[in-house]
């Protein structure tokens, strides 16, 4: 049985005998009421039965007198009737389910903001795509690929200049149809620059199909063959850079200029790095396949030799196979020892993280504040 605080009994399934409070806290600016959905009432929004009791204006409470056991985790979050209002976190973006090992006693949580129109951003905010070319010339590889930018806002209203990222498997960033998910950079971009946060031009370089392994592999393997990356490395800082330079309002200087990608995007973005130490200072690399290239651990690390420092921000998740976060930790430790103190690291480690673009597009708008304020 479930009991709500204000004591009245629902039907459930099995029961484990325990209670659990939940107390909620939120700005008082949005008169909905406030609901709970989660693994207990299989996802369920708008559910009569769990809508939490207001205590006063911003306080609100609900008790289960009894858990079901559903054979899943513990998870939940708060909506303000369907998941066109779920909560949002203080960085605007909806957070990962809240989640209990052990669902007991009384818990307390803050909610900062809500979803409004169904959106997690402000229209006015949206970054102005622009496509440099659909078949924009790789002499380095012999090949063309599709190069997009996503400007800031402002972009056309003023004249400033403004730092770079360049993203690898440009595909995923921001399209609603991507083949694996999206990161949603676009509407990140949006909530960033609603809180001025977002002031740097993405570009998005569309990966190579099925060439993507060969280009993004910084060695020759035995099972992928050649390894392409020295030369698609050379295409970023050689050829893509100078363009972009040229036809932007950039900053152009290495303290303004990051790269970074995910998975295979990822390893090719840390020997960029690692070639052209002179063109990056910022590196976004999320659950980077350094197991595809070990070699890359003895690489020597030329960020020492710069006066602006070096900033790398890591991410993996604990589910993402047995060797991710030991070679996050490795990859670290050998960055750490090589820079003499000019590589700055944060790493960020999610326990229930998955290999996947919508865990990636959750961690950008947190990295891409890191290193560019």
């Amino acid at each position: 049985m479930f009991a709500s605080a204000s004591g009245a009994h629902l039907a459930s399934g099995h029961s484990t005998g325990n209670m659990l409070t939940l107390d909620l806290f939120t700005p008082n600016d949005d008169t909905r009421p406030v609901f709970l959905t989660g693994s207990f009432n299989a996802w369920t929004t708008h559910d009569a039965r769990f809508q939490m009791q207001k205590l006063k204006d911003g306080h609100y409470q609900f008790t289960f007198n009894d858990i079901p056991q559903t054979g899943e985790p513990f998870e939940y979050k708060y909506v303000k009737g369907g998941w066109e209002a779920e909560e949002l976190g203080a960085d605007g973006f909806p957070p990962t389910n809240r989640r209990m090992e052990v669902p007991r006693g009384k818990v307390t949580d803050v909610v900062p903001r809500w979803k409004q129109h169904g959106k997690d951003y402000d229209p006015a905010f949206y970054p102005d795509i622009q496509i440099v070319a659909k078949r924009f010339n790789v002499p380095q590889l012999r090949r063309r690929r599709r190069i997009a930018v996503l400007l800031p806002s402002d972009y056309s209203q003023t004249k400033r200049h403004y730092p770079v990222l360049y993203l690898q498997d440009g595909q995923n960033l921001f399209e609603e149809d991507a083949p694996f998910g999206t990161w949603g950079v676009d509407k990140k971009l949006a909530v960033l620059s609603q809180h001025g946060k977002g002031a740097f031009i993405v570009v998005a370089i569309d990966h190579g199909g099925k060439e993507r392994i060969q280009e993004y592999s910084p060695y020759d393997s035995q099972h992928w063959g050649e390894g392409l990356g020295r030369e698609y490395a050379g295409f970023l800082a050689e050829t893509l850079k100078p363009h972009i330079d040229k036809n932007f309002r950039t900053l152009t200087d290495r303290a303004h200029t990051g790269i970074g990608g995910s998975s295979m995007g990822g390893l090719i973005s840390i020997y960029a790095g690692l070639m052209f130490p002179q063109v990056y200072s910022k590196f976004m690399i999320f659950s980077p396949s350094l197991w595809a290239s070990p070699k890359i651990y003895a690489e020597p690390m030329q960020f020492a030799t710069f006066d602006s420092p070096t900033k790398i921000y890591l991410y993996g998740g604990s589910r993402e196979g047995s060797n991710m976060v030991p070679n996050l930790k490795r990859f670290k430790d050998s960055v750490e020892k090589s820079s003499h103190g000019r590589a700055h690291i944060r790493m960020e480690i999610d326990p229930h993280g998955r290999h996947n673009e919508d865990r990636w597009g959750a961690e950008f708008p947190k990295a891409a504040e890191w290193l560019f304020h």
